[in-house]
């Protein structure tokens, strides 16, 4: 096995670390891999408590593919075991608890979704309960005896928890021991994770001490901002772009975030180096935009998707054109039918208020007509438009007329 020069290695993967410890051991463990051929074993590890993943994951995956594009061993581990834990870093209570059935179905999407960024014939996907299984209560116990509660409770999410009088169960504090125990188990030279993760990345690091391993070196990657721009991208929050959405919503997400955010994308989410971001940074911020919206398109479904994905949004959103794709939905009987209930019922509003403001402002169009509180509908099919939203309804002829 032939490797890039040390320098060149370390100057691309440097890109999107927020952290590296410690780089001079990285870099030394890059030129014994040099001299020896022995490409670095890479791991980063995934719970499966949600059955798909969004772009927040895939910041993780582009390190391991740079990884990977290197030439060294990339293992993407899939936490079947301590997804029954659940991670605690960042949370201000306990998960609840999940099925072997919900993991395991999970599981079986994350390995057909990660191929997406990563080269199937050069990953390694491992499965935590192959050894979290086989460990008996002693084994348990010496482990525990690693590390003491003191040190546990370090972590700042612990503290906030304990400071506030929130519950932390007992189970949780096993959470970085067990992560830590992966390391061993796989002999890993570099762990991968996000900056929420890095007490027990560093846990890995000692654990490995102790069982007379060299210990690993720790590369957080930063927490991805969802399309709000304020929270971690995450599902709970809805401010996620998954990689399993249809391409015209993955683009109109993207589009939707803000121009500063943008940039953190480009960094984030493609290849591209920082002095070719830089460069973009002098031109247009739509056509830039427009531009990141199709590579995240294409990452996760095609080119061709991209363009029809872009084309769509050039004449839905910016030209203000009727979709081609409208969702019908049976809307009960003709006759005078209340506004504000009808665009919360087919999704158009989330709440009645929003609806009722949405209607005031002349936001909402039905059949190309602005809608007032009440729309005398007539049998057949009604196109509705409230602000950039559509949705068709199909009105049946009322019973006895």
């Amino acid at each position: 096995m032939s490797f890039a020069p040390v320098p060149e290695q370390l100057a691309y993967l440097r890109k999107g670390f927020s952290e590296i410890i410690r780089e001079e051991d990285l870099q030394a463990r890059l030129t014994e891999a040099l001299k020896t051929g022995r490409p670095l074993r890479v791991k980063a590890g995934f719970d499966p408590t949600a059955p798909d993943l969004h772009l927040g994951h895939t910041v993780l995956l582009r390190k391991m593919k740079h990884f990977q594009d290197l030439g060294h061993t990339v293992i993407f581990l899939i936490g079947d075991g301590t997804g029954m834990i659940g991670d605690p870093s960042g949370r201000n209570i306990t998960r609840p608890p999940m099925t072997r059935a919900d993991i395991n179905r999970n599981a079986e999407t994350y390995k057909a979704q990660v191929f997406k960024i990563l080269d199937a014939g050069k990953t390694e996907i491992r499965f935590n309960s192959e050894w979290l299984d086989q460990l008996k209560f002693e084994d348990m116990l010496r482990l525990c005896s690693k590390y003491t509660v003191a040190r546990i409770l370090e972590r700042d999410d612990f503290t906030k928890r304990l400071k506030e009088g929130t519950p932390i169960s007992m189970h949780e504090l096993l959470y970085p021991l067990v992560q830590g125990y992966d390391s061993v188990m796989l002999r890993c030279d570099v762990e991968l994770g996000g900056t929420d993760q890095r007490f027990n990345l560093l846990v890995g690091r000692e654990l490995q001490r102790d069982f007379e391993q060299p210990p690993q070196i720790v590369a957080t990657t930063p927490l991805l901002e969802g399309t709000d721009g304020v929270e971690k991208m995450s599902k709970s929050k809805n401010n996620y772009i998954g990689i399993t959405e249809p391409p015209k919503v993955m683009f109109r997400k993207v589009m939707g975030v803000s121009d500063q955010l943008m940039w953190r994308y480009w960094e984030l989410l493609t290849d591209l180096s920082l002095p070719e971001i830089a460069t973009l940074k002098q031109q247009e911020p739509m056509g830039v935009k427009m531009d990141l919206a199709r590579r995240i398109v294409a990452d996760f479904h095609s080119q061709s998707d991209a363009a029809q994905a872009q084309e769509d949004f050039n004449r839905e959103v910016r030209q203000g054109a009727e979709p081609g794709d409208i969702e019908t939905i049976d809307y009960g009987e003709a006759g005078d039918l209340r506004v504000p209930q009808m665009l919360q019922a087919t999704g158009l509003a989330p709440t009645r208020t929003e609806a009722e403001r949405l209607i005031k402002s002349g936001a909402v169009e039905i059949d190309s007509v602005r809608a007032g509180m009440v729309f005398a509908a007539e049998p057949g099919t009604h196109t509705i438009r409230a602000g950039k939203k559509w949705k068709r309804i199909q009105v049946k002829k009322r019973d006895g007329a």
